[in-house]
């Protein structure tokens, strides 16, 4: 590993989706068609989280799609369909179609992680821990970055595992109210361990609005600006830790009212002082 990686990793800014209308007249210029988003999205960010891909599988024509919009220019994190993650239907037939849909993003060298978002639900039990371990097979040859919202998973042992598989640590930036877990910034693939020419990190900023259980959407709950001090701070933890990574995707849930469009602006600035290669 060359000490220009070392001490200047990359650092992927984006969001969650990209067809949010809140960000017209920020990200967007003002009478921007939804059919164009992605294209605009594509001058500014250098990745983008498929959130879509939870609620609908998606095909190939779709990453299609997205390739041709973006002129291959950034890239995808995809967000595993809620059968892998929820319902816990899926199969190693549904793990191979989604691989096979995604070929065009892999073959475009556009692939960012996978991720998978575990529900509160789903903790710590032994059941569990089985199925972790087969989701985990599926997908060995791809990064995957696994978030998990129960406090049980959320421990030194599973943490190690995490190193010992290459698995990604999905870090995620949650409100501090009851229920959540602790906000933190953690790198658990090492090149000797995986084999792998880059050790990948991955966090999701989902904002501090103390609202989080009560808010009637996903837009409510993620009605919160970060201030500029609070993406210094983020900016130094990254910086931190900069020794234990090549590569961050950082991916702003909280494009209602654009809010991620300031923010994104403020965290690279932030990183660029702090000799960060920002996309």
């Amino acid at each position: 590993m060359s000490a220009q990686n070392t001490f200047h990793p990359t650092v992927y800014l984006g969001t969650g989706g990209y067809s949010d209308t809140d960000m017209l007249g920020t990200l967007y210029p003002l009478g921007t068609k939804k059919t164009d988003f992605l294209s605009e999205y594509a001058k500014h960010y250098g990745a983008v989280e498929i959130n879509s891909s939870f609620y609908a599988p998606l095909g190939q024509k779709a990453y299609e799609g997205m390739l041709r919009k973006s002129e291959a220019k950034i890239k995808f994190a995809i967000k595993l369909h809620q059968d892998f993650s929820h319902t816990l239907k899926a199969t190693p037939e549904h793990a191979e179609a989604f691989i096979e849909a995604i070929q065009p993003l892999i073959e475009a060298d556009c692939l960012a992680p996978l991720l998978i978002q575990f529900p509160h639900g789903f903790d710590r039990t032994h059941e569990h821990r089985l199925y972790l371990a087969k989701l985990a097979d599926w997908f060995h040859d791809y990064p995957l970055a696994v978030e998990f919202r129960h406090a049980s998973w959320h421990i030194a042992q599973v943490e190690h595992s995490f190193q010992k598989f290459g698995l990604i640590w999905c870090s995620v930036d949650y409100p501090q109210v009851k229920g959540l877990p602790n906000s933190r910034l953690l790198f658990t693939q090492s090149t000797v361990q995986h084999n792998t020419a880059k050790r990948i990190g991955y966090l999701r900023m989902h904002g501090n609005n103390l609202n989080w259980w009560d808010a009637m959407s996903a837009s409510e709950r993620h009605d919160y600006r970060y201030t500029p001090q609070e993406m210094q701070n983020w900016a130094q933890a990254i910086a931190n830790q900069r020794q234990h990574f090549d590569e961050l995707y950082v991916f702003f849930q909280n494009s209602t009212n654009a809010h991620a469009y300031y923010n994104i602006a403020m965290l690279r600035e932030a990183l660029q002082a702090l000799q960060f290669q920002v996309l």
